[in-house]
């Protein structure tokens, strides 16, 4: 979740970065408190004028064209937006199906919650794991068909899933084609 995509453009600078970056360079082989530091830039900005900070605009309005230009030539990796966020899940699909771990932890979580209720959600994940390791395989074999359904459940549902999606491209393509030729058939008819 926490991936970064290293080939996406940096993002761009303001005006004011730049002049704390300028400021940074002042300083650069002293030790310098942050909070001094930052308090120090905020106010000698505010003091300047305008013409003494055009220079920092000048960068700050190169620095976003070149973040524009590196943008749009940018294609982010699958499953991402240009943003660098993951898209959004539609609410709709079918659930994941489930691992038959995930299918007897789900049988027993209450179970052990109920003997011991101080335990946190690591802690139950802890025990349950341990108890899937010493089962006996009859056991294993009952969740492990069960994941096997349950699979079976989850290609079935999203076939479905996927050719309702195609269906609605379909139906609204044809019907936005279908009133387009409409009204250029109304069309023809007027010039009549």
């Amino acid at each position: 979740m926490g991936r970064k995509d290293v080939n996406k453009p940096k993002g761009r600078m303001s005006s004011y970065a730049f002049f704390v970056k300028y400021c940074r360079e002042e300083v650069k082989n002293q030790s310098v408190n942050f909070t001094d530091f930052s308090k120090s830039c905020s106010g000698r900005w505010k003091c300047m004028g305008e013409e003494e900070k055009q220079k920092f605009l000048d960068c700050a309005d190169q620095d976003k064209q070149r973040y524009e230009r590196e943008m749009s030539h940018y294609v982010p990796p699958k499953g991402m937006n240009k943003k660098g966020r993951r898209k959004r899940k539609d609410p709709n699909a079918p659930k994941r199906n489930l691992s038959a771990f995930f299918l007897y932890s789900n049988d027993e979580r209450a179970k052990i919650k109920a003997l011991n209720p101080s335990y946190g959600i690591g802690d139950i994940a802890k025990v349950l794991s341990g108890q899937w390791r010493n089962i006996g395989t009859a056991q294993k074999a009952k969740y492990d068909h069960a994941a096997v359904m349950d699979k079976e459940r989850y290609v079935k549902a999203m076939a479905e899933y996927k050719a309702k999606g195609k269906n609605k491209k379909k139906s609204s393509s044809s019907s936005s084609s279908s009133s387009s030729s409409s009204s250029s058939s109304s069309s023809s008819s007027d010039e009549e």
